[in-house]
C-alpha cells in the first residue's frame, strides 16, 4: 500500500498540480495586494476619498451602539454588518486573477499549436492519368481501368 501511494505521489499530475495549487496562492496574495493596495486607492480617491475596505452597513449595533466610522469600530464594539466594501476588493481581486490565469493558459494553447505544427507527411495516393481515379502511389498499374502506369525495370 505504501509503495502505490508513493507511485500516486509521485506521478507526474500530481506534481504539477501541488505546484499550481502553491503557485496559484502565492499569486493570490499578490492580487489581492495589487487590488488593495494599488488599484484601490486611486479608484476611491476619484470617487471623493472612499475607502472601499470600509464600506459597510450595519445590521445590528454593538456596545456602545453605532454611528461607527470605521468597520473596525464596528467589529471592536461587535456589532453585525455585511461587508459590502471587502465584498468589492474580492470580486476585482477574482477578476484580476481570472485575467491573468486566462492569458496564461492562451500563451499555453499557443505554444501548444506552434509545437504541434508537423510538416506535411509524403502523400500516399495518385491520380491515374487515364481514369483520373486515386491509386496508390507505388502502383505500376491502375486497378479502376487496369492501364499501366510505368514499365518495371
Amino acid at each position: 500500500m505504501l509503495k502505490e501511494f508513493k507511485e500516486f505521489a509521485m506521478r507526474g499530475n500530481v506534481v504539477d498540480m501541488a505546484v499550481g495549487v502553491i503557485i496559484g496562492g502565492a499569486f493570490g496574495t499578490i492580487a489581492k495586494s495589487l487590488v488593495a493596495d494599488v488599484l484601490m486607492p486611486p479608484i476611491g480617491l476619484l470617487l471623493g476619498g472612499v475607502d472601499f475596505s470600509n464600506l459597510f452597513l450595519t445590521l445590528k449595533d454593538g456596545v456602545p451602539p453605532g454611528p461607527y466610522l470605521a468597520l473596525s469600530d464596528a467589529q471592536a464594539a461587535g456589532a453585525v454588518t455585511m461587508n459590502y466594501g471587502v465584498f468589492l476588493n474580492s470580486v476585482i481581486s477574482f477578476l484580476i486573477v481570472a485575467f491573468a490565469v486566462f492569458m496564461v493558459i492562451k500563451a499555453i494553447n499557443q505554444m501548444k499549436r506552434e509545437e504541434k505544427k508537423d510538416p506535411p507527411a509524403d502523400p500516399t495516393t495518385k491520380e491515374c492519368k487515364f481514369c483520373q481515379m486515386t491509386i496508390p502511389i507505388k502502383a505500376l498499374r491502375c486497378g479502376h481501368c487496369t492501364s499501366e502506369l510505368a514499365k518495371t525495370a
